[in-house]
């Protein structure tokens, strides 16, 4: 998926990275992501991108050989926990936004969020 000037959208290629890293079964090295994501990426830039992610907290990482073998500090779930809670950090309106959330849920979702919270209680 690429923009009308041609370049990809904003953090895609830090979510296609991650969803490599979510796959496996065992740290990879940047060549090993490189493969699995096959097209036209720069060995360079699947490094940049797993720094990047270091960086940010996002992979852990441990000596492999010359260079580093890279996991997800978080699994998919809980990544996509924190970004919902990020969501409604500091919000004024985290009313609306819930609520906009509920109702683009579909039943199934919604009978699970039901179940959940009830759970919880």
């Amino acid at each position: 998926m690429r923009t009308k000037e041609g370049r990809r959208p904003p953090g895609s290629l830090e979510a296609a990275v991650m969803g490599v890293l979510w796959a496996a079964d065992a740290p990879m090295t940047a060549t090993e992501v490189q493969q699995e994501l096959g097209g036209d990426l720069a060995y360079n830039t699947v490094q940049t991108i797993l720094f990047r992610l270091h960086d940010k907290g996002a992979v852990e990482r441990d000596r492999a050989g010359r260079g580093h073998a890279y996991w997800p500090a978080k699994d998919a779930a809980a990544e996509a926990a924190s970004q919902m809670q990020a969501a409604l950090a500091d919000r004024p309106d985290r009313q609306a936004v819930l609520q906009l959330f509920a109702a683009s849920l579909d039943k199934s979702d919604v009978d699970l969020l039901r179940q959940l919270l009830a759970d919880d209680s």
